[in-house]
């Protein structure tokens, strides 16, 4: 019998790994740094610009080692109409153009091409993780408001150091408080991300690999928004970057999370149990849940 339910219960798949997670982790934060830069227009746009396009090349890069025949990478493009991982391709080129020219111009309207472009591609992320039906980790819709909200969030972190170095005096303004707000957005965002799948059912094993990071990642967050406030009110600048890159770290690690950590499939449900002989079969089982 325990050999039995051993094959039938939830396991963490293995297709998507650390590289996978990478994508999502440099490309949503380098999406979202165009985002939040066009938005703050501050004079160290051209250099947050470049960042976040070398963040989402990394991210891209990160794809390509995965892919077992990395040469025939190309046909990504061949499935727009069924793919939204097709679709971040196609937005790539768009955002790299959108971006170059907001850098070499400083900013202005290509910059809020680029910014759309990055909404754009965080939100392809967050649908190609949301399409991952056999995940239910990550199939759940609310994966998909949590990858742009985390997204959001690194690019505020990552526009905040880099502010800082460039322009201490307009990083200290009002910029501190658009990462406080998105961090403690995304704290309440994975809080109702994890009571929805609890309610409508996951494997105990991705339920406890969220659950023991919680509280870990509620603690840096909420601690970030604090010392982003701080920085304001104390005007002290350097506490106001170190918010920003525990802003980034904090999301890479709920993004590791929920791409490979809680990665468990549905497993299988049993009917019946079987039993050898004439006896009668066992009731319905569905171990793992």
């Amino acid at each position: 019998m325990a050999s039995v339910i051993g094959r039938v219960s939830p396991w963490r798949q293995t297709a998507w790994d650390w590289r996978a997670a990478g994508n999502f982790i440099f490309g949503g934060s380098g999406a979202g740094l165009l985002f939040i830069a066009a938005i703050v227009a501050g004079p160290g746009y051209p250099v947050q610009a470049l960042l976040g396009m070398t963040l989402v090349a990394a991210g891209l890069l990160c794809v390509w080692a995965e892919i077992g025949r990395p040469w025939r990478a190309l046909n990504v493009f061949r499935h727009a109409q069924t793919s939204w991982m097709t679709r971040e391709a196609l937005v790539a080129p768009l955002l790299f153009a959108a971006g170059a020219s907001a850098a070499l111009l400083g900013g202005g309207f290509p910059a809020w091409i680029a910014a759309a472009l990055g909404l754009t591609y965080c939100y392809c992320q967050a649908r190609m993780l949301h399409a991952g039906r056999g995940i239910p980790a990550w199939r759940h819709g609310y994966v998909v408001p949590l990858m742009l909200i985390t997204g959001c969030t690194e690019g505020a972190g990552w526009c905040v150091a880099t502010q800082v170095l460039l322009d201490a005096r307009r990083a200290l303004a009002w910029l501190p408080w658009i990462l406080a707000a998105l961090l403690v957005a995304r704290v309440l965002t994975f809080a109702g991300y994890r009571a929805a799948l609890a309610r409508s059912g996951a494997p105990r094993s991705a339920l406890t690999v969220l659950r023991d990071v919680h509280w870990p990642l509620a603690v840096l967050d909420i601690g970030a928004a604090l010392a982003a406030i701080g920085a304001v009110i104390a005007a002290v600048s350097w506490i106001a970057a170190i918010a920003g890159v525990v802003a980034v770290l904090a999301g890479a690690l709920l993004k590791f999370t929920i791409v490979v950590r809680a990665a468990f499939n549905q497993g299988f449900t049993l009917a019946r149990l079987p039993d050898r002989g004439s006896g009668s079969t066992g009731p319905a089982v569905k171990p793992g849940w």
